[in-house]
């Protein structure tokens, strides 16, 4: 039978509110075609460390094994999409071509040259918004064109465009006939049975203490998480208490951020936003559901949103060359191995060295660990660009993603910020580490050298006795590194290259700024 409907899966790894796949099934009598193509850049394949690439998979397995429920499978193969689809087109006369919207620019020339070909071809292209609560391209046409610069201007402006979409119905894939591939596609393509292992596709361990997962991929495992999620907030919100985490961040609980499985699609953004207001105005009875307190609760959902939006129109947004909203801050050179060693968790400063072997083991940082690690690279002492630090969290982080990660990079080093921060609010790596772990118990799971190490000298092991050393088997120089710079030096020198760009640029054109003190506090969790 000719005819028959592609979805091409991407980010957007489930099967709940997922329009694309309405759009798909809207005729159930053609055969059906639910696909993953594996070439080398989609779902951030391009630059991609071994916990990354096994959660990508985890999750195809996930919806392999849905399908599979429903009498079809998921087709995972390699290839350049262009190819796969004409062939479809070839073999089956496919009639239409279904994914969800990549908004950022870095997926625009394959979006493009994919839609020119079905055009060729005469195959209809359908493309839905999911992956954001807004399309960004609507955002910033209620702006007047422009991308909102500030975040309450973008608050703003989505307020007139109104609430983001509910998430659509569940399919009903009763009737639906699945198409499968002819033995041509074996000896074209490489075709894979079953969902392959990172190692299949090039993706190895670095070293044996990536094995520690924490992680699971996959759609089921989202909903359940979302599930447990939205019982925890239902107790906070009962006694009055909203983001119970931002005061006292759990550093080293079970595995329970949504962020990983929002960054691949696997929860929908929409079903998240959604059951989180709904279940607010449930626990209040319709009280106290203002905007400012709508967006409060669900602000980090909301900042997503801010800089998908920044980065939709502006392809160098990752870096600083050609970025009209990135500060050209003359960051230094790496000098000797300071930069390996922050890559590696050697720095010598124990709370920055815990949060980057975390990130390599385990591929995820709390929000607090993120911007001290950030800080700790940028203005707050190694005076080095962010870019270093974005590729690196581009590879490891499970939930980054060029936009936002980008996003927070120039955030945190002032890079997009026209009032930028006084470098001496810039989280101390020692004094953060006292107040976020005051019995380094984070610092002894990941650094393993120190667990014998008093309190009184986690974070400054230098500090001890050399027989205090001994005794904790952890002679500094020797089993841990000294510090890679003295910190307070560093910072005061900072300080200053930040007052003179502050003057430099007090007539700088308009770009990017914090609206407020108390949103610099509250993204930077500082201290009042």
């Amino acid at each position: 039978m000719l005819g028959g409907s592609v979805l091409w899966f991407r980010h957007g790894l489930r099967l709940h509110d997922n329009p694309s796949l309405h759009s798909a099934l809207e005729e159930k009598g053609f055969p059906f075609f639910p696909i993953f193509i594996f070439d080398g850049e989609t779902a951030g394949t391009k630059l991609v460390g071994y916990n990354r690439m096994r959660y990508l998979l985890e999750a195809l397995d996930d919806l392999d094994s849905q399908f599979k429920k429903f009498g079809g499978r998921l087709i995972m193969l390699k290839g350049k999409p262009n190819v796969v689809f004409r062939r479809l087109w070839e073999e089956f006369g496919i009639r239409k071509l279904c994914f969800e919207q990549d908004c950022e620019p870095v997926w625009r020339a394959r979006d493009d040259s994919v839609k020119s070909a079905c055009k060729e071809i005469g195959v209809v292209c359908r493309e839905h918004v999911s992956h954001t609560l807004w399309e960004p391209e609507t955002v910033i046409k209620a702006n007047g064109g422009i991308p909102p610069l500030t975040y309450q201007m973008f608050l703003h402006t989505v307020a007139t465009i109104g609430d983001p979409p509910r998430p659509v119905p569940n399919i009903d894939f009763t009737g639906v006939k699945f198409g499968s591939l002819p033995e041509c596609f074996y000896q074209e393509f490489t075709v894979y049975d079953k969902t392959p292992k990172p190692e299949d596709l090039g993706v190895f361990l670095e070293n044996e203490d990536i094995r520690m997962i924490r992680w699971v991929g996959g759609e089921t495992t989202a909903l359940k998480q979302m599930q447990q999620r939205l019982s925890v907030e239902y107790e906070t919100f009962l006694r009055g208490s909203y983001l119970p985490t931002h005061g006292n961040p759990d550093l080293l609980g079970p595995p329970i951020s949504l962020s990983p499985a929002l960054r691949f699609g696997c929860l929908s953004v929409r079903s998240f936003y959604w059951a989180v207001q709904d279940l607010f105005r449930q626990v209040h009875q319709g009280r106290l559901t203002t905007n400012s307190a709508s967006h409060f609760i669900t602000g980090q959902l909301i900042w997503r949103e801010y800089f998908y939006t920044m980065s939709v129109n502006n392809p160098n947004y990752g870096q600083m060359a050609g970025n009209p909203i990135c500060l050209d801050i003359p960051w230094k050179s790496p000098e000797g191995d300071e930069l390996q060693r922050w890559v590696e968790g050697r720095t010598g400063f124990p709370f920055v060295d815990a949060a980057m072997r975390q990130l390599r083991t385990e591929g995820w940082l709390h929000h607090a660990a993120r911007n001290t690690v950030a800080s700790f690279l940028t203005r707050g002492t190694l005076w080095l660009s962010w870019e270093h630090g974005l590729n690196h969290f581009l590879k490891y982080l499970l939930d980054a993603d060029w936009s936002v990660c980008a996003g927070n990079w120039m955030w945190v080093s002032s890079s997009a910020f026209e009032a930028l921060l006084d470098s001496g609010e810039c989280a101390c790596p020692v004094r953060l580490g006292q107040r976020l772990d005051p019995s380094g118990e984070y610092v002894r799971r990941y650094v393993p050298e120190l667990a014998r190490m008093p309190v009184e000298y986690i974070y400054e092991p230098w500090k001890a006795p050399i027989d205090v050393q001994e005794r904790a088997t952890c002679v500094i120089g020797k089993d841990y590194p000294a510090p890679v710079v003295n910190h307070l030096v560093a910072a005061q020198r900072n300080k200053n290259a930040m007052k003179e760009l502050r003057h430099m640029l007090q007539k700088a054109p308009p770009h990017c700024c914090p609206s407020s003190e108390d949103e610099i506090r509250q993204f930077m969790w500082l201290n009042e």
